[in-house]
């Protein structure tokens, strides 16, 4: 399996500008972006700031039509 390493430019593009955000019960957030470069949408979850990142992974399963924000 060819797996990509995952940009910091990405991330910050992401927890910039999100195409959907939404707040987990535990006061984390998760944000979504599309990256172009790998044709996948990556998630982003940061901490209760909303910048400090926690994790971040390609999400196969996001659907852009779930937007929320």
């Amino acid at each position: 399996m060819d797996r990509s390493p995952i940009k910091l430019e990405w991330i910050e593009s992401v927890v910039t500008c999100p195409l959907k955000t939404q707040r987990q019960a535990d006061g984390r957030f998760k944000k979504w972006g599309f990256i172009q470069e790998e044709d996948k949408y990556l998630r982003v979850i940061v901490l209760e700031d909303g910048e400090t990142v926690h994790n971040a992974f390609f999400d196969r399963g996001f659907k852009e039509v779930d937007n929320e924000n």
